[in-house]
């Protein structure tokens, strides 16, 4: 199925790294021209290589830390002088530290996961407003998380996550007349496919291991009824279906898991 994607004008925050490496091979694949949006780079440019490689219409990096005042408009000017406008935007930026309730008292800690976590798609969406409308439509795809609905040791991280779904359903209504679809993806935990997928700043850059060892793997996938983890295929498959004016024109304000069925909202 031709999902109408061949030369759409995609940019993916969080673009370098797991998830969003993922969504950017996925994009590419469908020949789109995608801005890779992202903090660290030397891993967006090894991702654009890969992008290009795969089918991708055009590549362009805009390099940037997305909680810095200008920084989204920056993104979105990579796509508008390039290439004339936006029809698609991943806002798939993210930052986590797991903690417990009562034991996660780092108060600068929260403030950078609302920073990196809601303001940057407040920002991006914002800054897509105009461009959007000026072609007369376009699809936001917001990354939220299981977390959102209440998960151990992601109070700040859930809770950013939940006021990412609050917004975007609020985009999808205020901005249906302009022909503008707004939707949300929980994805499940997502395991980086190999040390090639994540970039130095990373939280996975320091090792599997030391991020999610197999007591909590067992822990997660005996609540999972498929039995295996999610992957940034996985992933990137419902972005592009929500993505996709084909597949989902008339779909909008809505959220779907992709976690093999752990959390069903």
């Amino acid at each position: 199925m031709d999902l109408g994607l061949g030369d759409a004008r995609v940019i993916v925050t969080g673009g370098a790294s797991n998830i969003g490496r993922g969504v950017v091979h996925a994009f590419a694949r469908e020949g789109a021209r995608i801005v890779i949006a992202d903090v660290d780079a030397a891993q967006a440019t090894r991702v654009a290589a890969e992008a290009t490689a795969l089918g991708a219409g055009d590549v362009a990096t805009a390099v940037g830390d997305l909680t810095q005042e200008g920084s989204a408009e920056t993104a979105v000017a990579r796509s508008v002088d390039a290439w004339g406008g936006v029809d698609v935007l991943v806002n798939n930026a993210g930052w986590s530290v797991p903690g417990f309730v009562a034991k996660d008292r780092d108060r600068a800690r929260w403030q950078r996961t609302v920073e990196v976590n809601f303001f940057t798609a407040v920002a991006m969406t914002q800054a897509v407003l105009e461009p959007m409308r000026g072609n007369g439509g376009g699809s936001i795809v917001f990354m939220a998380s299981e977390a959102a609905f209440g998960q151990i040791r992601q109070g700040i991280y859930g809770a950013t996550k939940a006021a990412v779904v609050a917004f975007a359903r609020t985009t999808a209504r205020e901005h249906g007349r302009h022909g503008i679809r707004s939707n949300v993806v929980c994805p499940g935990l997502v395991v980086p496919a190999g040390p090639e997928a994540v970039g130095a700043s990373s939280l996975w850059a320091v090792g599997e291991d030391a991020v999610f060892d197999d007591k909590q793997r067992a822990y997660l996938l005996k609540d999972t009824p498929t039995q295996r983890l999610t992957t940034a295929d996985d992933v990137a498959g419902a972005v592009l279906w929500f993505a996709s004016p084909v597949a989902a024109g008339q779909v909008t304000g809505q959220l779907v898991s992709v976690s093999g069925g752990y959390t069903m909202p």
